[in-house]
């Protein structure tokens, strides 16, 4: 059975239809405990004690707590305490260091197959199903996707911030470059192509007042975004990849393009630069016009005082593709009560939940409810449009789910940093070959083996 038919099938024929075309840094906060009273939990609540594990920042981890508080103060729900640590990484490895899994817990989409090769998690598709969530209407075929494997709804999709472009407004004017006859968007456009990012760098790279145009990682999400948007592709395979694609004609294609303006030193910040300053301190100084990110990035840029910036898809070559910040709420194997875990599951999901981790500007959440509410959108607060973060997602391309990321990220980042920041002639052949060359010993370790098929010579 597919993972498209599995999740169609648990959740009502309406979302069917859609589905088809983890000791360091860890607090332990103490709540009290509820009183015993009937429950949909195997035991009754005065037996069961769960733990929540989360991540982020300060301002996010006390809207947890205060989630946690309230189904707390109700006498029918099971006790659950507040397991903390300041990342997704630092869970992670408090987990491998032999940390219990909490019962419930956040967690990154990039931590999925790690989850599923520990034997970690269950599914929470039926759980949550026969406690009323409502899959069809609720969240997007892409973000249940993004937590779907082995024919199962592993996570519940909790955040799903798509990468866009923020642009400081007093460097990129839109109403000045229409003026001046320059390729704009128009007010009300809801993407724009490249030649329009393009003039837009441009238009804000003044050497006089110290101003460059952009700055795009030289990183694989950074760069993917553009090569699948101009038809390309960045894996061999998006379930068993043996080997990234720089190198294909396609992705060569949409490099090039893109690479006339991300290795144009008079409009990118080059080495020297990123040497002295992150690319976010050259956009909050206003130094900067343009940079990618994540819906993260909004309560920073919030408290710069006098930056006026806004939000726009990543650029069409060919059609939109951007890639994204994904994290879902999971279930331990080991969950001392799984029905019990599930109603907290169902309550941390509420719109009045997600809504108050909404409103600390860090969140773009999964249940569309809230991303089209005020919590979410905030209106007359930046950046003006908000809604991108949430009708891009269908433009969203998903890494394969692969335990090995960082590894190959590592890998291959030599070389991506030459490709980008590189000076004089690009040899483009030469360089995507050998960035596909380093991505296999990561993604095909049998392939760079010596081969043992043949007897060793006497």
């Amino acid at each position: 059975m597919s993972v498209r038919t599995r999740v169609g099938r648990v959740t009502v024929l309406a979302v069917a239809a859609l589905m088809v075309p983890l000791a360091a840094g860890c607090t332990d906060d103490s709540t009290p405990e509820p009183t015993p009273s009937p429950s949909t939990s195997a035991s009754s609540p005065a037996d069961v004690h769960l733990t929540f594990g989360v991540y982020g920042s300060a301002r996010e981890i006390a809207v947890y707590r205060s989630t946690v508080r309230i189904w707390n103060a109700q006498p029918d729900n099971a006790s659950v305490r507040l397991r903390t640590w300041p990342s997704a990484a630092a869970m992670r490895q408090a987990v491998a260091q032999g940390a219990p899994m909490p019962d419930v817990f956040l967690t990154p989409r990039t931590d999925l197959r790690w989850l599923l090769d520990h034997n970690y998690t269950q599914p929470v598709d039926e759980l949550l199903d026969e406690r009323g969530v409502d899959f069809g209407d609720g969240y997007s075929r892409d973000a249940l996707e993004a937590f779907s494997a082995e024919d199962r709804l592993q996570c519940m999709p909790y955040g799903i911030s798509p990468m866009l472009i923020y642009y400081n407004k007093q460097l990129v004017n839109f109403d000045r470059m229409r003026k001046r006859g320059l390729d704009a968007p128009d007010d009300d456009a809801t993407s724009w192509s490249f030649e329009q990012f393009s003039a837009a760098a441009q238009f804000a790279s003044r050497p006089r007042r110290g101003t460059k145009g952009v700055h795009i990682a030289a990183t694989l999400p950074g760069l993917a975004p553009f090569i699948v948007s101009g038809g390309g592709s960045v894996f061999d395979d998006a379930s068993d990849p043996k080997s990234l694609t720089f190198s294909s004609d396609d992705s060569k294609a949409a490099l090039e393009q893109t690479l006339e303006l991300l290795r144009n030193p008079q409009l990118t910040l080059d080495e020297a630069e990123l040497a002295r300053a992150t690319p976010i301190r050259w956009f909050e100084r206003g130094k900067l016009a343009m940079i990618a990110g994540y819906r993260s990035l909004v309560p920073q840029l919030r408290q710069k005082p006098g930056l006026d910036f806004d939000v726009m898809p990543m650029p069409n070559l060919d059609h939109g593709a951007t890639v994204g910040d994904i994290s879902g709420l999971c279930l331990a194997k080991k969950a001392d009560n799984a029905p019990a875990a599930a109603d907290f599951i169902v309550h941390e999901l509420s719109k009045e939940s997600v809504g108050a981790v909404a409103r600390t500007g860090y969140l773009a959440p999964a249940n569309l409810e809230v991303a089209l509410s005020d919590d979410f959108l905030q209106p007359g607060r930046r950046p003006a449009h908000a809604q991108f973060f949430t009708t891009t997602v269908r433009s969203m391309i998903f890494a394969p789910l692969i335990d090995n990321l960082p590894e190959l990220e590592a890998a291959v980042q030599p070389s991506l940093e030459q490709l980008v920041y590189g000076v004089g002639v690009l040899d483009l052949d030469g360089i995507t070959e050998q960035i596909d060359q380093e991505s296999r010993p990561i993604l095909d370790p049998e392939s760079a083996s010596p081969s043992t098929s043949e007897p060793p010579s006497s």
